[in-house]
């Protein structure tokens, strides 16, 4: 073998070892699906086994529903309808009552697009493609917070308003977070506040924090459930996953569960349902 081949060779094993951390070139969106998940270098991937919730089976939390219901209605049919942030307690259904809305208005045009927080800088280019579609996108990003120097932060910021590239009117964004003002908010933000004529006006930190907050127009709030509301979520999820259960028997056992993880949330009341269907089927 000469120089050159050993050289060939070399480099062919190289390129065997690059490749698989080069990016993958972008695949063609397949628009039949229901729900996509934005991908780098940049291109819609269909969620072939979507996770739907049926709304009924969401307890404690009906005025939300209602709401975020409505506006959802009011966007599908073509109507005038705000971009919603869901905040509160962790647990509480916020995420889930943004896939129900996906299981109640897909027949009505409704599609889901989950954008990771790290990608929303990339929202310019994950609207593009949606413009003059007759579908209806809402753009779900769970878990949203932000540092102060994101530059995610910025560009949904200037998506949700203030861009000078119109936003399709085919696209709404929803959003879920612990966080009210998705931000950080500390105590050195509040000393530059003054009193103006018996008034309070914040300073900048705390401006520019509550801006990116009042840029979505529907705001609901989540809050932790009372025992009797955890209760009745806990027998709704047996009878709904058609387990024959002992209300007295199953009600000491599910709040020491809760009492064991410290929360009484929707997700600690299902995840106890499953606990309790698994051992009662044994």
């Amino acid at each position: 073998m000469t120089d050159i081949d050993r050289l060939f060779t070399r480099l062919d094993a190289l390129l065997d070892r690059l490749e698989p951390l080069l990016p993958q070139a972008p695949q063609q969106t397949d628009w039949n699906a229901l729900a996509f998940r934005w991908r780098r270098p940049g291109y819609l991937q269909a969620v072939r086994h979507p996770q739907l919730l049926d709304p009924d089976a969401l307890l404690g939390i009906e005025r939300q529903k209602d709401l975020l219901a409505r506006n959802t209605e009011q966007f599908v049919r073509g109507l005038p309808a705000n971009n919603a942030l869901l905040w509160g307690s962790r647990g509480t259904g916020k995420s889930s009552l943004i896939r129900a809305m996906l299981e109640q208005f897909a027949g009505q045009g409704l599609r889901l697009i989950e954008v990771e927080r790290r990608d929303l800088a990339d929202l310019p280019e994950i609207v593009e493609p949606l413009h003059g579609r007759e579908e209806r996108f809402v753009i779900f990003s769970d878990d949203l917070s932000f540092e102060a120097d994101d530059p995610s932060y910025k560009a949904l910021k200037a998506t949700l308003d203030g861009s000078v590239a119109a936003a399709p009117d085919n696209v709404l964004i929803y959003a879920t977070s612990n966080r009210r003002h998705l931000l950080p908010e500390y105590q050195r933000d509040n000393q530059d506040s003054r009193a103006v004529d018996g008034e309070i006006h914040h300073g900048e930190a705390v401006e520019e924090k509550i801006s990116l907050s009042e840029r979505f127009g529907l705001w609901l709030s989540f809050h932790p459930f009372r025992q009797d509301d955890y209760l009745a979520i806990v027998f709704h999820t047996l009878q709904r996953m058609q387990v024959p259960f002992d209300a007295e028997a199953v009600r000491p056992e599910a709040l020491r569960f809760a009492l064991e993880r410290g929360s009484r949330s929707g997700r600690v009341a299902a995840q106890f349902a499953r606990d309790w269907a698994g051992r009662s089927a044994l």
